[in-house]
């Protein structure tokens, strides 16, 4: 079976006050998914313009990797923490690259 690569964007925006405790945590994130099978980038990125706005960028060998990783036990604890952080509902994105 081939596996189609998927690509992620993930939109987190942090209540006022919380911008460091919501970085920190989605940070921890980072060098473990970078270390699953099917991760070929994880990276986190902050607004220029609005410091509580948080965005990943993630590529994955298929879908059935990326859903392995929500699932994943550092995941599932980060993802408990984030609605005492949050400002809004996350706003995550599958893409399909075309060119």
């Amino acid at each position: 079976m081939s596996s189609v690569p998927v690509t992620v964007t993930a939109r987190l925006k942090a209540q006022p006050g919380k911008q460091t405790a919501l970085r920190e945590l989605l940070a921890a994130l980072v060098v473990p998914t970078r270390r699953e099978d099917g991760c070929l980038n994880y990276d986190l990125h902050v607004a220029s313009d609005d410091p509580s706005v948080l965005l990943f960028h993630e590529n994955w060998r298929s879908k059935a990797d990326l859903d392995r990783h929500l699932g994943s036990p550092h995941v599932t604890a980060v993802l408990a923490q984030l609605p005492a952080l949050l400002a809004e509902p996350p706003e995550m994105t599958l893409w399909s690259k075309i060119a």
